[in-house]
C-alpha cells in the first residue's frame, strides 16, 4: 500500500481546483479470517441463485477487462485502469499474484451470457491481500448478490498465507459500500483526502457518468 506524507489541513473549507475531484477515502482491513463475518450469516452463504456463477478469469484479455471495469465502475467514476497502457494493464492483470473473478449470468446449460460482477484480489505485497476491485452491475446491486461475492473473496484471500486483507473505498463509491465492508468484517483504520483529475473531462469516462457529482469544467473536444 502506498504511503503519502501527512499534510496539516486547516479546519473549514478548502477550494478544489476546477477540473479536479475530491473524495474522502477510507482504508479498512481484516487481521484474521472471520469465523462468521457480520452480515454474512449461513443463510446468505447458501448456493448462489440459479443463473449466476462466480468464475475465475486467468490471464484476462485487456479489452474484456476494460469493458467489465467500465460497465461496473462508470457510475462511481472508476477510472484508474482505463488510463493505463495495454502493456501496463496486462502486466497487472496477468501477474500470477493477481486473481480475477467474474460474476457471470449463465444460461440453463451453464454457458456464459454476460459478466455482471468483478472481483480482483492482489497478493503482490508479501503477507497481504488487497481487495483491489469489487463491484456489481447496476442490475444486481442491492439484491443480496454482493454478499455471496464477498464471501467468495474472503475465502479466496484467507486460503493464502496472509496476515492482512485490506480494501479502500471513497465517497464517490456506492453510498452503501463502506457499511457493507464493515458488516463483512473489515475494520476502518485510516481516512484520506484523494484529489484526482475528473475522468469525464479528458474522455476517460463519458461526461454523463455519475450525474450526481457536478461536472466543474468543460470536457475536451
Amino acid at each position: 500500500m502506498s504511503t503519502h506524507p501527512q499534510i496539516e489541513l486547516p479546519d473549514g473549507y478548502v477550494d478544489v481546483p476546477e477540473g479536479r475531484l475530491a473524495a474522502v477515502a477510507t482504508t479498512l482491513e481484516m487481521r484474521s479470517r472471520p469465523q462468521s463475518p457480520p452480515g454474512l450469516s449461513p443463510r446468505v452463504l447458501s448456493p448462489l441463485r440459479e443463473g449466476l456463477q462466480i468464475r475465475p478469469v486467468p490471464r484476462p484479455d485487456p479489452d474484456w477487462y476494460r469493458g467489465l471495469f467500465r460497465s461496473i465502475g462508470e457510475p462511481w467514476l472508476w477510472y484508474s485502469r482505463l488510463r493505463l497502457s495495454d502493456a501496463h494493464l496486462t502486466a497487472i492483470i496477468h501477474d500470477p499474484q493477481v486473481s480475477i473473478w467474474s460474476l457471470s449470468a449463465v444460461d440453463p446449460g451453464g454457458e456464459r451470457v454476460s459478466d455482471e460482477g468483478l472481483l480482483e484480489l492482489d497478493f503482490r505485497e508479501p503477507g497481504a491481500c488487497e481487495l483491489a476491485f469489487f463491484g456489481l452491475s447496476v442490475a444486481l446491486t442491492g439484491r443480496g448478490v454482493g454478499r455471496h461475492l464477498m464471501a467468495h473473496a474472503i475465502a479466496e484471500a484467507w486460503a493464502r498465507p496472509i496476515e492482512r486483507f485490506w480494501v479502500h473505498t471513497c465517497t464517490l463509491d456506492h453510498p452503501a459500500a463502506l457499511g457493507f465492508y464493515i458488516r463483512s468484517g473489515f475494520v476502518p483504520i485510516k481516512r484520506q483526502i484523494e484529489i484526482s483529475r475528473d475522468p469525464r473531462l479528458d474522455g476517460t469516462l463519458s461526461p454523463s457518468a455519475a450525474p450526481e457529482v457536478p461536472l466543474l469544467g468543460k470536457p475536451l473536444p
